[in-house]
């Protein structure tokens, strides 16, 4: 007699995929980020579509090897990983619980202004920019007037 798996559904797919953390901001999950567009089984393969934060990503070759071998080690067997570069990723799709959590992280989260609106280590208001240019390509150093903290924002894409 063979054991078949069932097929995971997407629902469980995408929990899978929501424990896996950027290799950039760890406190942020992939699917928080929104760089994990869309899961979908075509035939007896399963699809899943990311979109880079933008094309020249180093974390892209990272992102993709964690998701194969997340979604290898739950059973998957057929896999194919599309690349979308369109629309581009736009830190609209960053969730709220993204949000909150890079907030807690100590980064602060991107906003319509164009710059933070508090600080996420006191919640201060008194903000000055440093440097356009952070840890990373995608996010700036800023410092609290208040606390004297610097920290980094993520800028809006």
């Amino acid at each position: 007699m063979v054991n078949v798996m069932a097929r995971p559904g997407a629902d469980q797919i995408w929990q899978w995929l929501d424990e896996l953390p950027d290799p950039e901001i760890p406190a942020i999950s992939l699917t928080d980020l929104g760089v994990i567009r869309d899961v979908a089984w075509v035939g007896e393969t399963l699809t899943v579509t990311v979109t880079p934060t933008y094309s020249g990503c180093p974390a892209t070759s990272i992102i993709n090897m964690e998701i194969e071998a997340t979604l290898r080690h739950h059973g998957i067997e057929n896999l194919e990983l599309k690349r979308q570069l369109s629309p581009a990723w736009t830190t609209d799709w960053i969730s709220d619980e993204g949000r909150r959590k890079l907030r807690e992280y100590g980064i602060a989260p991107p906003q319509p202004a164009g710059g933070p609106d508090r600080c996420p280590r006191c919640g201060g208001t008194d903000l000055e920019r440093i440097s356009q240019f952070g840890s990373t390509p995608c996010k700036a150093q800023w410092r609290c007037r208040e606390c004297l903290e610097p920290f980094d924002y993520f800028k809006c894409i």
